[in-house]
């Protein structure tokens, strides 16, 4: 069995480390393989190389690029728009959406360790930086989690040249952009850092580094802070449940 990442460019990823550990730890895996296809041209992907494997993940920035190469999605895949997770079923390429399980069952787990009991003390209202497909993930699960949100973008109606009322107002700040992956670790989104308090929640989808420049700026004012590990591999887990089943 041979599976893979799609993305461009892949040098950040843990992907393959973690598929590879999965695959030699379990004897059920013996000689499975996941391999980075770091590719540019989906198209040609796809007409090349997609049908050698019998599942692939998708990074950025491809989750929404591939969506006419696939034969049919999930429903949830279609309520999001973006496709991170495909399966080859006998020639026939199924798209599914395991983002927002990860996001979901983290921001869970967060907010919990931070205080927060269901229904009470969580944010009423959240930031979601990028407007790509994995902030289509976190916008679907906060919807379904009754958070009120904005998302802000560079060329957006909610930028970052008008944000301080609303980051001031915001409970929950999530990162979706690739702003502070490894290797520029020295880029963060472009906010007035000075108006974060310790009672907000900073979410960095950047998982390498696991403390990003952004979540450095909420720590030092006290933020409760946390970055997408743990969303990687629960995202991980549930694209092998799916290839799987």
């Amino acid at each position: 069995m041979h599976f893979g990442l799609l993305g461009f460019p892949l040098g950040h990823s843990f992907s393959v480390k973690f598929f590879k550990e999965k695959f030699s730890g379990e004897k059920i895996f013996e000689g499975w393989t996941y391999d980075n296809f770091e590719r540019e041209d989906v198209g040609l992907f796809f007409k090349k190389e997609a049908s050698t494997l019998d599942g692939f993940n998708v990074t950025i920035p491809h989750k929404r690029n591939v969506l006419p190469f696939l034969d049919s999605i999930s429903d949830e895949a279609k309520k999001i728009g973006a496709v991170n997770c495909i399966k080859n079923q006998d020639g026939r390429f199924i798209g599914f959406n395991t983002d927002a399980f990860g996001f979901e069952q983290s921001l869970k787990s967060f907010l919990k360790e931070g205080n927060c009991s269901a229904g009470k003390s969580i944010p009423d209202y959240a930031l979601i930086l990028g407007s790509g497909g994995a902030s289509r993930a976190v916008r679907y699960v906060l919807h379904k989690m009754g958070i009120e949100y904005d998302i802000v973008s560079r060329s957006g109606d909610i930028n970052y040249e008008n944000l301080d009322e609303r980051l001031k107002r915001a409970g929950l700040v999530v990162n979706t952009t690739p702003l502070g992956t490894f290797p520029k670790t020295e880029g963060k989104p472009d906010l007035n850092y000075d108006l974060l308090t310790e009672e907000k929640f900073l979410y960095d989808l950047v998982y390498n580094p696991p403390l990003t420049s952004f979540l450095k700026e909420g720590e030092k004012r006290g933020c409760k802070i946390k970055s997408g590990t743990d969303m990687l591999h629960l995202q991980a887990e549930k694209s092998l449940e799916i290839w799987t089943s």
